[in-house]
């Protein structure tokens, strides 16, 4: 069993420490975010410490910052050489990193999503996904990507998910107006929606694309409804903004 500590105590890393707790890890949270922190203390595993405390009592510091907070605060810790780092940081490289944890050489960085405190949430990492794994890969498929800008990458695909759920939404409160009953529609569509992402093989190659097949019958509602949101460059819009996440995150210029 590990001592982890969190620096920063927002919600990625409250699911976080709810995804660990009661396999007999040591938690310490640290105190940015004290209500978070408050509700967190009250789990038998997890203490609060401030953020010098955090890093002095554990061995697996995880940081959980946004950038200019992470820029600000890191150089004031005392970190150890033989203590071990994961960054959830989207806009913070592995070079910046080095520098804003050193003495520390042993660096991850992973993306974790709000359900990692349940389970199931796959977690790219780079470089290396050792300590990610000894932590959170009992729960969660844990994999290594082959660079920084595949991981920044996934970060930038994550951005899709307020896509996804804002035409949920839409949909759900079209159907509620013609059923009087905005509830239940709501229900109808995010079981709808997660039955048929449940169903795929999360191993197979082309899933994507074979589901969609599945669902391209000539003439059919699903054929009919995509072919209207093409035609109208809906899904041109999407990879618009994914392009526009290339700066931020350092991705190779669109060719």
């Amino acid at each position: 069993m590990e001592r982890v500590g969190f620096i920063g105590a927002g919600e990625i890393a409250s699911a976080m420490v709810h995804g660990l707790t009661g396999q007999g890890h040591t938690i310490l949270v640290s105190e940015r975010g004290a209500e978070i922190a408050a509700c967190l203390s009250a789990l038998s595993d997890v203490d609060v410490a401030t953020n010098q405390g955090v890093v002095d009592g554990v061995d697996i510091v995880v940081i959980c910052l946004l950038k200019d907070v992470a820029h600000a605060v890191l150089p004031t810790l005392n970190f150890r050489a033989n203590q071990r780092v994961i960054s959830v940081m989207a806009d913070v490289p592995l070079a910046q990193l080095q520098t804003l944890v050193s003495p520390v050489q042993d660096i991850e960085i992973t993306i974790p999503l709000p359900f990692v405190a349940t389970g199931e949430c796959p977690l790219p990492v780079y470089p290396v996904a050792k300590a990610v794994s000894e932590i959170f890969g009992a729960n969660n498929p844990v994999f290594t990507v082959k660079s920084e800008d595949a991981l920044n990458a996934h970060f930038a695909v994550t951005a899709m998910a307020s896509v996804a759920f804002s035409q949920a939404q839409e949909a759900a409160k079209w159907l509620g107006e013609l059923t009087d009953d905005p509830r239940a529609a709501e229900q109808y569509v995010t079981a709808m929606l997660g039955g048929f992402f449940n169903g795929l093989p999360v191993d197979a190659d082309g899933q994507l694309a074979a589901a969609l097949d599945a669902l391209n019958t000539e003439g059919g509602l699903n054929q009919t409804l995509r072919a209207h949101m093409e035609q109208h460059g809906t899904l041109d819009d999407l990879r618009g903004g994914l392009d526009g996440f290339r700066t931020r995150l350092g991705l190779p210029s669109k060719a």
